[in-house]
């Protein structure tokens, strides 16, 4: 699978899938046994819409003798308006992510043991790069000027602080010349730290959270749309959104059905 390059130095890239669509239906009808019959209406595939299978099977228990379906698109979409969240957890995907910290720690807040929809929480597993056991990366973030002077607007979070001067493009591109000399010297004071014998998980500790690091994170399809929920929403911070569109396009090419559900209209579970 082919990376989908992000920012200036960041990726996504799906490390493994599980489960499919078709695995939703055939989870929500474990106690019909119908499994799945087929996305759109139409004769129903067990019975070649006769309404019965065999003289000691008279009515077919897939279509309850009416020898027609009305397809399981149908199906998909009531278990999502409706709130019926469990079967959307027999599938999922694990996706790989080169992204800022600053991006990680806004992904990884959505970790709990336990979902919690009224808090907005979602059960993930991650496993970080460890800077106690390998040096970071020398990757750093510099936003574009266009993105420096997009920020604002109705968003509160990526305003300014009060009584600040409106930015120029001359005074973005200061900030970053001046970002990167920082990284610069970061960069200097930690590979110095290293060589002279500091501790890894010491020689660390001023590095800005521009830097680049890596993940893997792993979690099934019903919290991966209800993390879409919130970090696919305009007021989400541009960096996350632009790894959350990523990871949309990996889930519509894993699971073209739910998505489309998705995209039609998110129920209230999410």
């Amino acid at each position: 699978m082919s990376r989908i390059n992000l920012l200036d130095h960041g990726y996504l890239e799906l490390v493994d899938c599980w489960g499919s669509d078709e695995a939703v239906i055939c989870a929500a009808r474990m106690s019909t046994g119908k499994g799945f019959l087929g996305w759109e209406p139409g004769p129903c595939p067990r019975c070649g819409g006769s309404g019965h299978q065999s003289q000691s099977v008279p009515v077919c228990p897939a279509c309850e003798g009416k020898g027609k379906i009305a397809g399981d698109m149908k199906l998909l979409r009531y278990l999502w308006k409706h709130g019926h969240a469990t079967p959307f957890e027999m599938a999922g995907l694990t996706v790989e992510a080169q992204a800022p910290l600053f991006v990680f720690r806004e992904w990884q807040r959505h970790r709990t043991q336990a979902i919690s929809e009224e808090s907005h929480e979602w059960e993930f597993s991650f496993n970080e790069l460890s800077a106690r056991y390998t040096p970071m990366p020398d990757l750093n973030y510099v936003p574009t000027v266009e993105r420096l002077m997009a920020a604002g607007g109705k968003n509160k979070q990526a305003g300014t602080v009060p009584g600040a001067a409106a930015l120029t493009e001359g005074e973005a591109s200061f900030f970053r010349d001046r970002l990167r000399q920082h990284y610069f010297h970061a960069q200097v004071l930690y590979e110095s730290a290293l060589k002279s014998g500091v501790p890894k998980e010491l020689a660390r500790v001023h590095l800005p959270v521009g830097r680049y690091s890596r993940m893997r994170a792993s979690a099934n399809l019903r919290n991966w749309l209800g993390f879409l929920s919130l970090r696919l929403d305009g007021s989400a911070q541009y960096e996350i959104r632009e790894y959350a569109e990523a990871l949309g396009g990996l889930i519509a090419g894993k699971f073209p059905r739910t998505w489309q559900i998705y995209v039609e209209g998110k129920s209230q579970w999410i």
